[in-house]
């Protein structure tokens, strides 16, 4: 479902579901991450490190402990870019060279409505009319939480190349939907604050897809090199 997404030469490897196996054990370091942390939390964090040792290994990556850094965004490897996410009953992780792309980020969320206020709280006025446009032409979609997904991704691929945090409200989304009868298409998110350095070009928005099925939202963004 990710690896649609994205490019070609990003791996992504995603588990749909939940067969009650135990994922591979964790590094010790990993481990110690999650302690103190609940069950599923725990289990969260190992099967989603599970599958980005899977892509690093079809990269011919050796793998590795992966520990959250800052903002608990995951600390790659020398020469990877990639990204991670996880929610009920699904987790992927895309990764690709670093000399192939600049950033990544993506992020599924269960496609059911948002909780009540939080729209509110990461929608800037022009988003929530244009969700409405959106809602009247395909009601069978949650679009308020495709945004917030798209909103995650954007972070996702902002952070590693500024490492700054970036407010919600920061970056204005309009979400465009493919023809036909699936549920797929894509989005525009014009950046609000000065974007990021990549090269010598200033970054002032960032694209991605996104698609809704299996009973989840998925949005994904990737940076290339030459954005301008």
């Amino acid at each position: 479902m990710i690896e649609e997404l994205l490019p070609p030469e990003v791996v992504a490897v995603e588990v749909l579901g939940d067969d009650g196996s135990e994922p591979a054990p964790l590094y010790p370091e990993e481990a110690a991450v999650v302690a103190q942390a609940v069950a599923k939390r725990r289990r969260e964090f190992a099967l989603v490190r599970a599958c980005a040792r899977r892509a690093m290994e079809k990269l011919g990556v050796p793998p590795g402990p992966l520990l959250p850094g800052e903002r608990g965004a995951p600390g790659w490897p020398a020469g990877l870019v990639g990204s991670m996410t996880h929610c009920d009953g699904y987790c992927a992780a895309a990764l690709i060279r670093a000399t192939d792309l600049a950033s990544l980020g993506i992020d599924a969320e269960p496609h059911g409505p948002l909780p009540e206020g939080v729209l509110d709280a990461v929608s800037l006025p022009a988003e929530a009319d244009r969700l409405r446009g959106l809602a009247q032409e395909r009601p069978g979609v949650h679009w308020d939480r495709l945004l917030f997904s798209a909103k995650e991704s954007v972070y996702k691929a902002w952070f590693p190349l500024t490492g700054q945090w970036l407010e919600f409200t920061e970056a204005d989304i309009e979400v465009f939907l493919d023809p036909g009868e699936r549920l797929h298409g894509g989005f525009r998110a014009d950046l609000l604050v000065p974007g990021p350095l990549v090269g010598r070009r200033r970054v002032s928005h960032f694209e991605g897809r996104w698609t809704v099925q299996r009973g989840l939202v998925a949005t994904a963004i990737s940076v290339p090199h030459t954005a301008a």
